[in-house]
């Protein structure tokens, strides 16, 4: 298991240069292309424009059109194409623009992308990489701030993925590309423009294991992605009341690292989830009932859940109110000790 403390998410040797987290994602992808001449990038402006956020920027001039090209707005289209192209020895990795925009492809993603390789019993693997800009917290409208990662992880033959740290944005990101597996990665929009000093050329842990980010003994709280930095400063806030908190970043959804998760609630004896994606049937639904039935003994309460309401998402002047907050997880860490 791998510890890591908030103090060193944030401070790395001086000589790091300060990376936000899109750039992050850019070296990846250029990198990722300089090594291997069968990664391809493609999905609707990726191309001359860079990508909507940028994340895309400078391939096409570096690269040429026959690796980094746009495409016509059809999500179905794109994801088709492919897996097509991977079958041909190619290792596409295609944006879905917005979150909610890769809903027309779902067919293709839980038809054909998760399939294939034991369609053809391990002939055709389809190492596609589904970039996915994801989650609330930027203002943006409807169908620009959905979370999906749990339509995602309900299929299996799929890793689903989601950084949370700079470092963690190239490092996985790259693994997903080297990997014989489709991935779907899951980008927070809302941590684009945070940045760290790191050197992105470290090793970050592989794919299908957690990281626990800060150290704790009273209660567990398990997140990812977009969350991480809520449940960060809730733990911080946490610690003036004299609450001692554990913060487990689950990174891998699928595959899920069951036993980092579990030896930290076992410790604790406590666990709240926390994640931005509505609570009803969500990714922190099956965390909490894999906690319960293996760490039951250790529990002192049950575990509980802080999510996004369950609604469509909001407008934005109102997303405050569905994000989970710092207030809402002291709340929720509080109940744990009141039901002990």
């Amino acid at each position: 298991m791998t510890t890591e403390t908030t103090a060193q998410i944030t401070t790395a040797p001086a000589t790091a240069p300060a990376v936000s987290m899109v750039t992050a994602i850019n070296s990846a992808l250029s990198d990722a292309m300089r090594d291997d001449e069968r990664v391809v990038v493609f999905g609707e402006d990726v191309g001359h424009l860079g990508g909507v956020f940028r994340a895309t920027d400078g391939l096409l001039a570096e690269f040429g059109e026959h690796r980094c090209f746009d495409t016509p707005i059809c999500e179905a289209g794109i994801l088709g194409a492919a897996i097509g192209m991977s079958f041909y020895g190619a290792r596409p990795v295609v944006e879905m623009q917005f979150d909610a925009f890769a809903y027309p492809a779902f067919e293709q993603m839980v038809s054909h992308l998760a399939k294939m390789r034991n369609r053809t019993r391990g002939t055709l693997p389809a190492p596609v990489v589904v970039r996915i800009p994801y989650g609330g917290g930027i203002g943006a409208v409807e169908h620009h701030s959905d979370s999906s990662e749990a339509y995602a992880a309900h299929t299996p033959g799929l890793h689903v993925l989601t950084p949370a740290t700079v470092a963690d944005a190239y490092g996985m990101l790259r693994q997903a590309i080297d990997g014989a597996d489709p991935a779907l990665f899951f980008e927070p929009k809302r941590l684009y423009w945070d940045t760290a000093h790191v050197d992105l050329t470290a090793e970050v842990e592989p794919i299908g294991r957690a990281v626990v980010r800060r150290t704790g003994t009273d209660a567990t709280l398990i997140t990812y992605g977009p969350a991480l930095p809520v449940a960060l400063a809730a733990a911080d806030a946490a610690a003036a009341d004299g609450y001692d908190l554990c913060v487990v970043d689950l990174r891998s959804l699928v595959p899920f690292d069951e036993d980092t998760v579990c030896e930290a609630v076992m410790r604790t004896g406590r666990a709240v989830m926390v994640h931005e994606a509505s609570g009803f049937g969500g990714f922190g639904a099956e965390v909490a009932a894999r906690v319960t039935e293996r760490c039951f003994a250790y529990l002192e309460a049950p575990v509980r859940r802080v999510t996004g309401l369950d609604i469509p998402y909001p407008p934005p002047q109102l997303e405050r109110f569905h994000l989970p907050t710092v207030a809402r997880v002291l709340d929720a860490v509080a109940a744990t000790f009141k039901e002990a």
